[in-house]
């Protein structure tokens, strides 16, 4: 009779007895869901955003959020056919590059792409952040600024004065050109103007079926990477 994966023991070397009862829970908690949830979904996030996840969250009380610690779950699910968790899961692992999460859940593949591919929302951009389109602030008043805030806005860069009490920019100014990368005083006078560039979105990256133990890619791109783990596979096994 074969062996349970399930009885399976996990090593973690080189954590702090804290860190180490974090991820001995997190791999508990993934396991856990594996065995109750009917699908799993991996989603990479454009522009991260915790406020946002946190809407998604709350729409999907019914469901399952892991972010993060993509070493810890590939350990979970397994990282070859040798220590999967599950049937396949392994391959689920291949997925789990960059800023990526894990769902679990019980609405079907074409409940959570319909979601998801409508769930998008435009945010302000952060430090390090690529411009999207060029943004110049064109001469003249500002009154939307009280005159309070001259020296602040003048410490970024614009160039501003007081005429007669009301904050003024003496000539245009260039904030930043589509493809610059952002600086934290661009960063900061694109949300003092309201300027949003950048889309919180989640794009599913593939799935897999609890009861089949198949995996279906979903979004294209990782044909590379996935060539060269299944070389890996049939070369080693799991690490």
């Amino acid at each position: 009779m074969p062996k349970s994966k399930r009885d399976k023991k996990v090593s973690l070397t080189k954590t702090t007895k804290k860190g180490l009862e974090s991820k001995q829970n997190l791999i508990e908690e993934l396991r856990k869901c594996a065995d109750i949830y009917r699908y799993m979904f991996v989603f990479s996030v454009n522009n991260m955003r915790n406020n946002k996840l946190k809407d998604i969250r709350t729409a999907w009380k019914h469901s399952r959020f892991f972010l993060g610690k993509n070493k810890v779950m590939m350990i979970a699910l397994g990282k070859g056919p040798t220590d999967e968790y599950k049937d396949n899961l392994h391959k689920v692992s291949r997925f789990l590059k960059g800023e990526v999460g894990v769902l679990f859940t019980n609405k079907t593949k074409e409940e959570v792409q319909e979601y998801f591919s409508n769930f998008k929302e435009m945010d302000y951009a952060r430090s390090g952040n690529i411009a999207t389109m060029a943004v110049t602030l064109d001469e003249g008043p500002l009154e939307q600024f009280p005159h309070s805030m001259e020296p602040q806005l003048r410490q970024l860069g614009l160039p501003t004065a007081l005429k007669k009490g009301v904050v003024t920019l003496i000539k245009d100014f260039e904030v930043c050109k589509e493809g610059d990368t952002i600086t934290p005083e661009q960063a900061r006078i694109l949300k003092l103007f309201g300027i949003e560039m950048v889309e919180f979105k989640l794009s599913i990256k593939c799935m897999w079926n609890s009861e089949s133990g198949d995996v279906e890619k979903l979004m294209e791109g990782d044909d590379e990477e996935e060539n060269r783990n299944e070389e890996e596979d049939d070369g080693e096994g799991s690490e």
